[in-house]
């Protein structure tokens, strides 16, 4: 028996867009999906988004989406559109065990989300007290250890 299924979007990819943010909820990002939606397909979660069109269709959503709070809003693919009858809980009867995924990956972004605001704090200059990173290991020091050792 041939288990192969026909792509039901041929040509396409889906990517889950995930918010967890003081700014937005999965509503905000929805209206600014659909501000520039064009021809993609926008199925709304209680985590944000599922996306599905053309690659750089896509793309240009999710760039136009993350503008609003990028350290604060995820994005990764998923293997299956929505409505695909291998994946959908329709048709497997309750929620996909990929959500449970998303579930734990929630819990953890928070911390995502402070590194990356980090990143774009001033880098400090001479003279700032805050803790240096220590400075790497000298030419002159690495000489004395090796005379040391040997």
């Amino acid at each position: 028996m041939n288990w192969v299924i026909p792509p039901l979007y041929a040509g396409t990819i889906t990517k889950y867009v995930f918010v967890e943010s003081y700014k937005a909820t999965p509503d905000d990002i929805a209206a600014r999906a659909y501000e520039v939606s064009g021809e993609v397909m926008i199925k709304e979660t209680c985590f944000g988004l599922q996306i599905t069109g053309k690659e750089e269709e896509v793309e240009r959503v999710i760039a136009h989406i993350r503008e609003f709070d990028p350290a604060h809003i995820y994005v990764k693919d998923r293997g299956f559109p929505p409505g695909d009858p291998r994946r959908c809980r329709a048709n497997l009867g309750g929620a996909r065990p990929g959500y449970f995924g998303h579930e734990y990956e929630m819990g953890f972004i928070r911390r995502i989300a402070v590194g990356l605001e980090r990143l774009d704090e001033p880098v400090p200059v001479a003279g700032d007290e805050r803790k240096k990173e220590p400075e790497g290991l000298s030419v002159k020091r690495l000489m004395e250890l090796i005379e040391q050792e040997a």
